[in-house]
């Protein structure tokens, strides 16, 4: 298991997993490339490939996390560009599979490494990298970590990077791909304090990345509160369909923020009441949502992290 707060495992089974990926053929320039992945257009001209639901390892190249593109008349624009190098370079190749036309656009929904360190495939394309604007902070925090932790999950040539963000978004921001406008918006802190989601009018297709997880527990690495706001804030949005960052490629929007509107409402509740109880943050790690265990996948992995995020925020209340 890998979690951005920890280092990761390795064993003789990942360390050959991970020879033989990168004894693939590659098809961007410096990254090999595992098998081709599926791609399935949610909507006309909106492409998503679904991460597995699991943590980042060499036999899945850190492809866990939901990313994808849209095609305009003029050009691509890539929502989040993968996992690793190796899993950038996988959708790249599945964008040319499927149009000549310049990907002039990748965007960096937020600082987890599941979601952006394939953006180094895409270099030579010379993109315009758009990110939230504390998003430059972040990567200087963290990119170091995690690129180092890849490289020996990966391998050095697999491993990639994010690419530092060439345009900011600090409220909203729109970009064309001729023809077709998508609005970018900045929230304040909530899955992370670098949150950007996307809006596609000419499908209705809110691209909602780690501000809505289905059937995979959240991960709490911004503010519960302000996550609590994002969701309500967003929910108002008419929208055919929404892409979570992580779960099935397109769910029924508002409907689909249902489980983990829930998850984060009883996180705040249970948490001010074992803080209010005097109970310590480790214990309160151990005892708080067990109620909550069954309804998400890999929930033992994450919940005791959100709770000690929670609590370290709400006890200031």
């Amino acid at each position: 298991m890998f979690c951005p707060c920890c280092p990761p495992r390795l064993t003789r089974r990942r360390l050959l997993a991970s020879a033989a990926l990168l004894a693939t053929a590659g098809a961007a320039p410096g990254f090999p490339m595992p098998p081709a992945f599926a791609m399935t257009e949610v909507a006309s001209g909106v492409f998503v490939r679904r991460g597995e639901d699991a943590d980042a390892s060499a036999e899945n190249a850190d492809a866990i996390a939901n990313i994808g593109f849209v095609i305009g008349r003029e050009a691509v624009a890539v929502i989040d560009p993968g996992g690793s190098g190796a899993d950038g370079a996988r959708l790249r190749a599945a964008i040319r599979a499927r149009t000549e036309r310049p990907i002039r656009h990748v965007i960096e929904t937020h600082i987890h490494l599941d979601h952006i360190f394939g953006a180094s495939a895409f270099a030579a394309d010379h993109p315009e990298v758009i990110g939230h604007a504390r998003l430059p902070a972040a990567l200087a925090a963290r990119q170091e970590f995690y690129r180092r932790n890849l490289v020996d999950l990966l391998g050095p040539e697999a491993a990639g990077e994010a690419l530092a963000p060439t345009t900011l978004v600090a409220d909203r921001q729109v970009i064309d791909l001729g023809g077709r406008i998508l609005e970018i918006t900045a929230h304040d802190p909530a899955h992370t304090d670098t949150d950007l989601t996307l809006f596609d009018a000419a499908t209705g297709t809110l691209w909602a990345a780690d501000l809505l997880f289905v059937g995979r527990i959240p991960v709490l690495d911004g503010s519960l509160t302000g996550w609590q706001a994002a969701l309500a804030a967003l929910k108002p949005r008419a929208a055919a369909r929404a892409v979570p960052g992580h779960g099935p490629v397109s769910v029924p929007w508002p409907a689909a923020a249902a489980d983990e509107e829930r998850y984060l409402a009883t996180l705040a509740r249970e948490v001010r009441a074992l803080i209010i109880k005097g109970v310590d943050i480790d214990a309160a790690s151990r005892l708080a949502m067990q109620g909550e265990r069954d309804k998400w996948r890999l929930f033992d992995d994450y919940n005791g992290r959100n709770v000690i995020e929670a609590y370290k925020e709400l006890e200031w209340e």
